[in-house]
């Protein structure tokens, strides 16, 4: 075969990305999965048959988390717990409901500032998603600078998150599953230029690629206090829609007012959640913004 044919040869064949960690046996087929094409692939054509988003889950490391720690932190596995549970089930069900209806799946948890309760209710608005029977949530911590998730779950980061973003490392070896229907992106690590890295390309292509391996119904980005930093905007092409968490004790109706004329135009604002207001409720929603 001449060079020529060679070279022509090589640009025909389909890439593949591994799905496994390093030095875990599995099946493979006719190609080996090559652990470091798993970023490059995602700018060539590729065979979407290798993938199995189930196979995919039961590569990621597996936790168990303790149910006294969660309640501790008003996170709730069991709705039934209190009434704070159930509002959270009625939250899921209602932003579900309307993503569906405009064919979204990705949907960021903001607020105007620190300490809404903005980790909080990405937490278990992502629980509560991932109740649903036969389903598949995933959860990320893209608060890069100020990291909780992980705190609020009381486990243990597998590493930094802007690995995963920058495509140093294949989300296998940084996400962690509970269960079957939730997998979370914890991070260990702050990240001071997090609006430079939530800018950038990499990011982009590290989160579709997530989702061609995990295939979730719908994705939920706790995301940076909105007014604090760019790095909310810097999501603009990379989540179909915002939720803002009010506190019902620190927010004022000008915070409020300025998230909806930066989102204005730029990215769609589903709702806004009253976190702490004990005469209206926790999880009341205003909704229906496109």
């Amino acid at each position: 075969m001449s060079d020529e044919d060679n070279a022509a040869s090589q640009r025909e064949r389909p890439m593949s990305v591994s799905v496994f960690r390093p030095g875990k046996n599995a099946e493979r087929g006719p190609q080996q999965f090559d652990i470091n094409l798993s970023r490059n692939i995602f700018s060539e054509p590729y065979p979407l048959a290798l993938f199995s988003p189930a196979r995919v889950w039961e590569s990621l490391n597996a936790i168990s988390l303790d149910t006294d720690h969660l309640a501790g932190n008003g996170l709730f596995i069991n709705p039934d717990q209190s009434l704070a549970g159930t509002a959270f089930d009625i939250l899921r069900t209602r932003i579900s409901q309307a993503m569906v209806e405009r064919g979204w799946q990705r949907i960021g948890i903001t607020s105007p500032t620190h300490g809404c309760g903005k980790s909080f209710t990405a937490a278990n608005l992502a629980m509560a998603l991932a109740r649903r029977p036969g389903s598949r949530t995933v959860l990320l911590d893209l608060d890069l600078r100020r990291p909780s998730l992980h705190t609020l779950f009381g486990a243990a980061p597998l590493g930094a998150l802007r690995d995963f973003l920058d495509g140093s490392q294949p989300l296998e070896s940084l996400f962690s599953r509970v269960g079957k229907t939730l997998a979370i992106g914890f991070n260990g690590e702050a990240v001071p230029d997090a609006g430079d890295v939530l800018h950038s390309a990499d990011a982009t292509q590290a989160l579709e690629a997530m989702e061609t391996q995990l295939d979730p119904d719908i994705t939920v980005m706790d995301l940076p206090p909105a007014l604090l930093s760019d790095d909310v905007l810097a999501m603009r092409d990379k989540v179909d829609a915002v939720l803002v968490v009010a506190d019902g004790k620190i927010t004022t109706a000008k915070d409020i007012r300025a998230c909806e004329a930066l989102f204005e135009h730029r990215i769609p604002l589903l709702g806004i959640v009253l976190n702490r207001a004990q005469d209206r409720g926790l999880g009341r929603l205003r909704y229906g913004r496109d």
